[in-house]
């Protein structure tokens, strides 16, 4: 088992949840805090995924980046 000092306003944060029922215990509320941070980590990095790829999409449409068929690349290479 391990124990961490969390400080005053975070113990004070646990407790509140608690007793609104949102948890039966600290390590309830701990473990729900975790696996929420990380849904939040991975819908930012589907975000920033998502507007990379309008940013190129931007460029191809703009024709800022030159775009190739497949028959283009197949004929290039000899193929």
């Amino acid at each position: 088992m391990k124990t961490v000092n969390l400080g005053t306003p975070y113990e004070v944060a646990i407790e509140k949840i608690i007793e609104k029922g949102y948890a039966g215990n600290q390590t309830e509320v701990i473990r729900q805090a975790i696996m929420a941070y990380e849904r939040m980590i991975e819908e930012e990095e589907v975000r920033l995924v998502n507007r990379a790829v309008e940013v190129e999409m931007e460029d191809i449409r703009s024709g800022k980046t030159k775009t190739y068929t497949h028959e283009q690349i197949k004929k290039e290479l000899g193929l």
